[in-house]
Formats: C-alpha cells, structure tokens, sequence
C-alpha cells in the first residue's frame, strides 16, 4: 500500500488497539532529533548537503524494516501535492514545519504508520514512535533499539559534555521530546485545567495543542510533553511527565466522577446533544465537530453510550480535517463544501457503524 495507504486510510493500524488508560491517555510518543556528525544542520545546509542526506537514507532505509517495524516507505515532500503534505501533517505523521518549510524534506513512515521518521526538517533526522494509551516507557525502549540500528549506518553529531547536538538549543543533550496525546474534557468542563498549567509549565513540561507548538486544544485534547533535554537522562525526563500524566488522569477521573454526581442530567443532555448533533446535521464546522466527538468519546467511557465504539471516533477526528476531506473527495473544497460534506461523511459513518452492530 505504502503512500496510498497513508493518505487514503483516515485511521493509523496502531491507533485501533486501546492501550493503557485509554479513555484518558489516547497516545504516547517518542521523538527523537540527530544530526549527521559530518554535514551542516538543516538550517544552514545548501541543497547539495540536503540531497546528499536523501539520498543516503533512502538507499540505505527505504523498504526496510526493522523488529515489528515493517516496509518503511521513504515519502520525498516535493513529490507530494500540498493537499497530500496536509493530510500527512493531520495523522500526524509529519510535522506542519516538514509540510511546509522543508524544500529538501522527506520522511520514512513504516507499514502501521508507528514509527515516522522525518528527515531535512529542523534536523536531519526527527524520528518518532507512537504507541496507544499510556505506554512511555515501552516506547523509550523500543525508540532506544530504532535509534540503536539506525546508528549502525549513521554518525551522530555528538559531544561528551552536551550530548546530541541539535539545531534547535531546547533540543540539546539527549534529543528526546516525550509526550502524551490526553482527552480532558471533565478538566476542560469545570475549567479546573487552566488552573493546573501554570504549576505543569513549571516543572519544565508544556501544555500544547493537538498537532504540537502554536496549534488549538481541539475537541478537549491536549498534548503534554517536556521543553528542555540538555542536563536532564532521558529516564529522569520521561520519569517527570509520567508523574505529572499520571496526576492527570487521577484529576480527570475524580472531575468526571463529581460531574456524574452533580450534574448527571445535565451531562447526559450535553452528550447527547452532541451525539443528535453528529447524527443529524447537514452543515457542521471543524471546531463544533471536534467538541460533539469529545462528549460523545466521554459518553463512551462513562457507559451512557454503547452502540458507538471510540475507533471510529479516532476515525473521524482525521477524516473530518479539512484536508482530509478534500483528499476524501478527490477535489478542492470552499469551506462551505468542507462543511456540509464532513456533515455527510459522520452521517453515513454513523449509519454504517449501526448496521454492523446488527
């Protein structure tokens, strides 16, 4: 399948597994950045040096594979439309910067779509590993073994006292960036997580949008991650954020708990809203779409709705992007268009869910 296959299917092989405290906790990730020892950073680097770095990971990578890693497809971004870049970035398989920035850029994305590993972004090498739930630790060891067998073909920019060097200075010492994709909807509700991110911010951790730095908490779904590498092991890093995640989930359930006791009726009658709303209407935007999934995925969890299984929710979290959308229906779409054709797409994606129960 490979490029088709990324781009056609709304939903990643390995986000249909649940994982651990998966009605919390909907991914963990694990990026790590490398530099070529011998080659300008991506930043300063001619197009000479940028093509020399495709050109080697693509002899070398493309159609390997690695462990339970299969077939990674090298993807160069100058063979793609824009349209194609975008629905890339919306299952998060690249990054917008990648997308957008990056002439001499590509990326080598394995068969389940677990492991992407971006080239020619910020460095010449961003690779990331996801896995479902709250798994950071399996993940750390699993990122440690690719980044391992990459090294046997690859020197690293690396220096005794500062560690992996990295264009960006946040990115310096070990490489890692850590983070954990949380659905916090009772938090979001009761507006006690605006409170919590001042005291997350300070303990070196950040509270971000779903697709990373600058992007909007949509759909109640927020990415915690670390800021700075240098001075800290990866163990005390990931040590730091699964503390802080598993305080998150702890809150989250205690408000999901205080909300069912105290405004059952009125929960029910929002969540249910949101189901009609997704089951019936004709014109929906993004964001009004983002936020009727977040009730009825919360709905899911809390037992009130049990003829809707949350895969097709993750499904439809990407199908409904706007790129997505216009990928999907094989034209260019005004926003209007955009509209009233995710409206259609949750409709028949409901109908047929239902069918299938029966």
């Amino acid at each position: 399948m490979g490029l088709e296959q990324f781009i056609n299917e709304a939903i990643s092989p390995w986000l249909k597994d649940d994982g651990p405290d998966s009605d919390i906790v909907m991914s963990s990730r694990i990026r790590l950045a490398r530099n070529f020892e011998q080659s300008p950073f991506p930043l300063i680097a001619n197009q000479e040096h940028l093509d020399g770095i495709l050109y080697f990971l693509e002899k070398e990578f493309n159609h390997q594979s690695f462990a339970n890693y299969e077939q990674l497809e090298f993807v160069r971004m100058s063979d793609l439309k824009p349209i194609e870049k975008q629905v890339l970035v919306e299952k998060h398989l690249i990054s917008p910067h990648l997308a957008d920035k990056s002439t001499y850029g590509a990326a080598l994305i394995s068969k389940n779509e677990q492991v992407s590993i971006m080239i020619n972004e910020e460095d010449h090498i961003r690779m990331q590993l996801y896995f479902p739930g709250f798994q950071l630790d399996r993940a750390l060891e699993e990122a440690f073994q690719i980044d391992d067998w990459l090294e046997e073909k690859i020197d690293y920019a690396f220096d005794e006292e500062r560690g992996y060097l990295t264009s960006c200075p946040t990115n310096v010492g070990t490489g890692l960036r850590a983070s954990v994709m949380m659905h916090l909807p009772a938090l979001a509700m009761t507006r006690k997580l605006n409170r919590m991110i001042p005291a997350i911010n300070q303990l070196g951790l950040v509270v971000r949008g779903i697709y990373g730095e600058g992007s909007e908490a949509l759909g109640n779904i927020f990415q915690i991650s670390n800021q700075v590498t240098l001075g800290r092991s990866e163990l005390d890093i990931i040590e730091d954020l699964t503390s802080v995640v598993e305080k998150l989930i702890e809150q989250e359930r205690h408000a999901r708990t205080i909300l069912c006791q105290q405004s059952e009726l009125e929960l029910e009658d929002r969540i249910f809203r949101s189901y009609g709303i997704l089951e019936h209407s004709r014109i929906i935007e993004s964001k009004e779409t983002a936020k009727c999934l977040s009730d009825v995925r919360l709905g899911i969890d809390l037992g009130y709705i049990t003829h809707i299984s949350k895969s097709i929710l993750n499904e439809l979290m990407v199908l409904t992007q706007p790129a997505f959308l216009q990928q999907y229906a094989r034209r260019m779409l005004t926003p209007h268009e955009r509209d009233v054709f995710r409206a259609s797409l949750i409709r028949e994606r409901f109908t047929l869910e239902q069918r299938e129960e029966y």
